[in-house]
């Protein structure tokens, strides 16, 4: 069956103007005069038989019908651009940029990109630290991972990664040499070590341990969970860990677990990308490369 499509020219014309809601933007973005994006308006509104802009002596707003066209074609000119780009130019790059916490980005992404790079060549990651709340509009990046739940970013996607499960740890070494760690009361005869970034963690670990009698913010802070989990590696004290960042310290026996309880937080760690445009090939590959690699270590 033959499809009653309008023009295409015309509407690529009103797309850019819409977006911009500028003649001139959109004439400046396709390489064309401000004269020839209003004739090719004009045709489109002639093909619809619908006026699509309300035409100020400066200014352009849509109709309710320009409104409705723009998220339509928006959405379909999307997905066009997504999947032209998963096929065409055999060989070229994707350039894929995420940005994570540090700790995370130590534990689990570096060691990830040398093998991702392997099976995956053609997709250029581009890994940056920071502890900042994400901004999308302003930011660079494709997608960040975040500790929370959904509903913190109401504007977002968000895939759930991995749990947020709590644990103490401490080096082999401080357990065998140092006050005994029998129950969790014990505790307080030991340094806490806490990441000021995750400062609620040994309070909500001692809580639901029955050590309330203990302060979870005494001991030594530092700036991130990575510190945290050198100095216990060094027996300066017990460490708050969260699965997911400790598992290879665990399998390696750089640390142990003094306990078997454990606390899982309701909040996780998420990767979270804007939900106004479709997620691309590379982001949907390297998500889930992520998730088989935390799964096969047994850190989900």
């Amino acid at each position: 069956m033959r499809r009653h499509l309008p023009p295409l020219n015309p509407l690529k014309a009103f797309e850019a103007a819409a977006r911009h809601l500028s003649l001139t933007q959109a004439a400046n973005e396709l390489h064309v005069t401000q004269v020839a994006i209003s004739r090719q308006v004009r045709l489109l509104e002639e093909n619809l038989g619908v006026q699509l802009f309300q035409r100020g002596h400066r200014s352009i707003s849509l109709t309710p019908q320009g409104t409705q066209l723009q998220n339509g074609i928006t959405r379909a000119f999307d997905e066009i651009e997504t999947v032209t780009k998963a096929i065409s130019v055999r060989g070229r790059r994707d350039i894929l940029s995420i940005q994570a916490y540090t700790t995370f980005a130590q534990r689990w992404l570096i060691p990830l990109l040398s093998r991702f790079h392997q099976d995956f060549p053609n997709i250029e990651v581009r890994l940056t630290a920071s502890l900042n709340p994400v901004d999308f509009e302003r930011q660079n990046i494709d997608a960040a991972i975040r500790s929370g739940m959904p509903n913190d970013w109401p504007t977002l996607s968000a895939d759930f990664v991995a749990p947020l499960e709590l644990m103490p740890v401490i080096s082999p070494r401080l357990l065998d040499n140092g006050p005994p760690l029998t129950s969790p009361t014990d505790l307080g005869k030991h340094t806490l070590l806490h990441s000021i970034a995750r400062s609620e963690d040994w309070t909500s670990w001692l809580q639901a341990s029955g050590a309330h009698a203990l302060n979870g913010h005494g001991g030594i802070k530092f700036e991130n969970s990575a510190m945290a989990y050198e100095a216990a590696i060094q027996g300066m004290g017990v460490a708050i860990g969260v699965r997911v960042l400790v598992t290879q310290y665990l399998a390696s026996g750089a640390l142990v677990t003094p306990f078997k309880d454990s606390v899982l937080l309701q909040t996780g760690y998420y990767l979270v990308r804007p939900n106004n445009r479709p997620e691309s090939p590379a982001l949907r590959v390297f998500r889930q490369y992520l998730m088989e690699d935390l799964r096969r270590a047994g850190a989900i």
